[in-house]
Formats: structure tokens, C-alpha cells, sequence
């Protein structure tokens, strides 16, 4: 029931991305039966079992966005939809990992510089003394 759910506010989502660009409404019956549809098609066991044999036959246990394409490769659409957003995600996913080392190595260099500092203030005490 959570991934009938979750199919259906995806669906929902979608469908208000593309009243938005094309300027057109969907009645929530509409999205209801597109949802339906969605979940039929991708829950069934026949996709299941499709991504079962391809990780079987990769000798691995997790389904990639690889995987997902393959599935989808029969409708250019849905191939090229999801082709977009995978690219957008990994994108993403590469300037949220840049920011992250940026603030790691900033955040070395400015405990070197502290460290320094406090050498620097240590050796002229002793200096003085």
C-alpha cells in the first residue's frame, strides 16, 4: 500500500509538472487511473523477475538506474525521461560531494594554521623566558 502510494503522489507530481508547461489540468480521476496504470505495469511480477535475472546475471543484489533503463528501453520517452533525471541526480550528487570536500580541506587548513599559531606563540614564550 506505501508503494501504491508512493507510485500515485509521483504520478501526482509529474502530471503538475506538466499542467504547469503545457498549460493544462488533470482531473484527479485522470491521475488516479494513470497511477493505477503505472503500478500495473511496474509492479507487476514480470518486472520483478526482469530485474531479478539482470542482477543474478551481473552477479550482484542491488537494481541500478542501469537496470531501470533496460526496462524502459522499448519506450523512447520513458528511456530518454529517465535517462535526463539520472543525469540531473548524478550532478548533483557531484557538486554536493565538491562542496563537501571544499569545507573538509577548509576546515584542515584552517586547524594547520591554527596549530601553527599556537606552535609560534609557544616558541616565543619560551623565547622570553
Amino acid at each position: 500500500q506505501r508503494l501504491k502510494a508512493a507510485v500515485h503522489y509521483t504520478v501526482g507530481c509529474l502530471c503538475q509538472d506538466v499542467a504547469e508547461d503545457k498549460d493544462v489540468q488533470f482531473s484527479k480521476q485522470t491521475i488516479a487511473a494513470i497511477s493505477e496504470i503505472t503500478f500495473r505495469q511496474c509492479g507487476t511480477e514480470v518486472c520483478i523477475g526482469y530485474f531479478l535475472i539482470l542482477c543474478r546475471h551481473a552477479k550482484r543484489s542491488t537494481v541500478t538506474t542501469e537496470d531501470v533503463k533496460l526496462l524502459a528501453r522499448r519506450s523512447n520517452s520513458l528511456l530518454k525521461y529517465i535517462t535526463q533525471k539520472n543525469e540531473e541526480i548524478a550532478s548533483s550528487n557531484m557538486e554536493q560531494k565538491e562542496k563537501k570536500k571544499k569545507k573538509s580541506s577548509a576546515a584542515k587548513e584552517g586547524r594547520t594554521s591554527g596549530e601553527q599559531e599556537a606552535a609560534v606563540t609557544e616558541s616565543e614564550d619560551s623565547n622570553m623566558a
